[in-house]
């Protein structure tokens, strides 16, 4: 397969939407260009209103400018949502009560098991890992792993893309949750972190015994 070749403003967005906000030095640690090379692409972005910034206030010395996606940039992500109407699910709630939600959401759980063991490598933890995150960003995650022993892992999900579904209704989280239990074979999978509880990301722990 092809890699995708992104941009210098793909590669800006893409770690506003991971870091939630940097400042240009910031911006330049991480790619590696110039000053003035990052200034520019920001004033293109912040002209096509992808882009803001702020004032930050620090204990000594001037606020550092940071920079950070508007409403228009976080549209740019992945947000397959909008095919789950929310209204849609309410409705069904009103008519036939909240337990009609709960299967709904254990139907999908269910399917979407069946699915992620069929493609989840099991010959060893890390490999399950490494596929568990490669579906992840192809359903729109942009999911990274780290490794922190043969056993320990931690899963960041940088975007959402049923974020307006899960906020209404978290049960939408924790079958995510339940799912990657049974895919990797382990109790021991943790939300830290949850984008529907204010949190920046979602954030996983996993440990196999």
């Amino acid at each position: 397969m092809t890699p995708i070749t992104k941009t210098t403003k793909d590669r800006i967005l893409e770690l506003l939407k991971k870091e939630v906000s940097l400042s240009v030095n910031e911006l330049i640690d991480h790619l590696d260009i110039t000053h003035m090379a990052i200034r520019k692409h920001l004033t293109t972005l912040e002209k096509d209103g992808l882009v803001s910034s702020h004032h930050e206030k620090k204990d000594i010395g001037r606020p550092i400018q940071k920079f950070f996606l508007t409403t228009k940039g976080k549209r740019l992500f992945p947000n397959n949502y909008e095919s789950i109407s929310v209204e849609f699910l309410k409705d069904i709630q009103a008519i036939h009560g909240k337990d009609s939600i709960e299967q709904l959401f254990e139907n999908r759980e269910e399917r979407l098991t069946k699915q992620y063991a069929d493609l989840v490598d099991q010959s060893s933890n890390l490999e399950k890992m490494r596929d568990i995150v490669h579906i992840q960003n192809e359903k729109g995650y942009m999911a990274e792993l780290s490794q922190h022993d043969d056993d320990q892992f931690e899963i960041v999900e940088y975007n959402c893309p049923i974020f307006a579904v899960a906020k209404e209704f978290h049960i939408a989280c924790r079958c995510e949750t339940s799912m990657f239990k049974k895919v990797l074979g382990t109790e021991n999978v943790e939300r830290v972190q949850c984008k529907t509880e204010g949190n920046n990301h979602c954030r996983f722990k996993v440990e196999f015994e």
